[in-house]
């Protein structure tokens, strides 16, 4: 059933970009060397990204590190752009063959892995580019540990922030 829901999620997904109007969301709650980072992601990145930040706020949320990991989350993926196939091969690896996938992601991202890197490795890399560029702390971690699921009750603030992230994160 998973794979059905990413399925259709996919294409209308890939081909969304944000609008200006969007855009001044993003500008809102990043400081410029951190826009500068926003605006290096792919559009479908960037407009998946505004959409859990308006999801988050809509719910309230007012928390800024973690509007700007929401922002910045997938920001790794910058270091090494990933082509359609290679997203759904990724996508379809996970469903399929998750423990492989974290294996085949382990190493440098070169050849036949390189997507799986990219999928596995990307939370550090927007983590230390967004450190880099005068992120807070909290986002910092945010964006470090969004792809890895908690495996306890969110306990701390960080961890409460966290699990927001992820539960619009799965849905977006």
């Amino acid at each position: 059933m998973r794979i059905l829901y990413r399925s259709r999620q996919f294409w209308p997904a890939f081909n969304a970009s944000p609008t200006p109007e969007e855009l001044v969301l993003a500008h809102r709650y990043l400081s410029p060397p951190l826009m500068s980072i926003f605006t290096q992601m792919h559009p479908s990145e960037q407009a998946h990204s505004l959409r859990i930040t308006r999801q988050l706020i809509r719910r309230g949320e007012t928390q800024p590190d973690l509007l700007v990991a929401a922002l910045l989350h997938d920001s790794g993926k910058n270091h090494h752009p990933l082509k359609v196939w290679e997203r759904v091969t990724v996508v379809l690896g996970k469903f399929l063959l998750p423990d492989q996938v974290r294996r085949w992601g382990s190493g440098r991202p070169r050849g036949w892995r390189r997507a799986f890197a990219v999928a596995e490795q990307h939370a550090e890399w927007g983590a230390q580019m967004a450190a880099q560029a005068g992120a807070a702390p909290l986002a910092v971690a945010l964006i470090r540990r969004h792809q890895f699921p908690l495996d306890h009750h969110p306990d701390s603030l960080e961890d409460r922030l966290l699990h927001e992230l992820q539960q619009l994160d799965d849905e977006s």
